[in-house]
């Protein structure tokens, strides 16, 4: 089935969703046999259950994700059993708290008011037709940086400036994807020899590593060389999450190594490319099913109900207070991540032999299993 995937590599998840639903909800894709890139996928609810959640012992991420996505390092997408579990419970603490709250809201409030408000009022002086995909990564992007890192990028502006921090990081995603649907024989001769996708990830991994090392060293700098001003700043403004991974005394309750720079750069990375690629997404989709003029007209509407009298008819920015409450709304986001899913993958490898609930899910020891989250409308 190899050349088929291939054929289908640019429209994959069209590909598999077809796939699933000729196959009643799962289907078994065989590589070559010298390969090990035999793969199970299912959408069926009873194997999502058992592998989730009845027997999630035995459903590791397993060794070849982790190396496959060996770029990633031990940050906490790449690590599974007792590391995965101690970095889950850092890392909500530390988004629970409300240092970081504060620091989100005001983050989010003043990269829509100063960054995404100007460019799409320069956007409609101007005339200019533009990809709201590209636009809308570009914001998720900044706002990501800033709320992981305390740094911003700079990619959302009127002039659409070209980050070669961005464009390594998007390099180097689609040579990791490639990983999947080519044989790891080829994908590690590429990297030995320094050709074709694996050059382009050793050359974006260069200047991911360079920037962040980067951000890392000025962080530590800064803390150093203002410990008091930085603790009466963080009770007023809050604090970005590299901060609280570099504070000795919560890192070390943790048990994690907040002296370790590569530890550092491998939890700040993740975090980035979750938060960039999964809201760019959902916002890009969410406004496309806003072609449909009934949800459109009911979202104004409920908007409209909000707005004071005195801002009628002019740019206007909600709080997120203001927006608790519209159900509409809430409700069309919720649509929309379940139509088009922004982590619509994932991958599971079976421990020890196992049988899943449907009739045709049976995974083997060396089997990964993809569970695809996105099954059409």
């Amino acid at each position: 089935m190899l050349p088929e995937l291939l054929l289908n590599v640019h429209r994959i998840h069209d590909w598999c969703t077809e796939y699933l639903a000729k196959n009643q909800r799962s289907f078994l894709l065989k590589g070559p046999w010298f390969a090990n890139m035999d793969m199970f996928f299912t959408v069926d609810p009873a194997n999502a259950h058992y592998i989730l959640r009845k027997n999630l012992s035995n459903f590791p991420k397993g060794p070849e994700f982790k190396e496959i996505f060996d770029p990633l390092g031990d940050g906490i997408f790449n690590s599974d059993s007792d590391s995965w579990k101690s970095q889950k419970k850092f890392a909500q603490a530390m988004m629970n708290h409300h240092s970081f709250y504060k620091f989100l809201l005001k983050t989010s409030q003043d990269k829509v008011e100063n960054g995404l408000i100007p460019v799409l009022k320069y956007v409609r002086e101007q005339g200019i037709t533009v990809d709201l995909q590209d636009v809308f990564q570009r914001f998720t992007f900044d706002s990501t940086c800033l709320l992981v890192t305390g740094y911003d990028p700079g990619c959302l502006s009127p002039d659409f400036p070209e980050v070669s921090f961005c464009r390594s990081l998007e390099e180097g995603e689609e040579a990791v994807f490639y990983r999947h649907v080519v044989p790891e024989s080829v994908w590690k001769l590429q990297g030995w020899l320094g050709i074709g996708q694996e050059r382009k990830l050793k050359k974006a991994r260069e200047i991911v590593d360079r920037v962040l090392f980067d951000y890392i060293q000025r962080k530590r700098t800064e803390m150093k060389k203002e410990n008091l001003q930085n603790l009466q700043k963080q009770e007023v403004e809050g604090v970005d999450l590299l901060t609280s991974y570099m504070d000795e005394n919560k890192a070390m309750a943790a048990n994690l190594k907040s002296e370790d720079d590569n530890f550092l750069r491998d939890s700040i990375l993740n975090f980035m490319l979750a938060g960039r690629d999964t809201r760019s997404s959902a916002l890009t989709w969410f406004f496309w099913l806003l072609s449909n003029p009934k949800a459109e007209t009911r979202i104004r509407e409920e908007l409209k109900s909000i707005i004071p009298g005195e801002n009628f008819g002019k740019w206007y920015q909600f709080d997120i207070q203001e927006l608790g409450n519209l159900v509409y709304l809430h409700g069309a986001f919720c649509e929309a991540l379940r139509l088009f899913p922004p982590v619509p993958f994932q991958h599971k490898s079976p421990l020890a032999p196992d049988v899943l609930p449907t009739a045709t899910g049976s995974s083997q020891r060396r089997r990964s299993c993809f569970l695809c989250m996105q099954w059409g409308e």
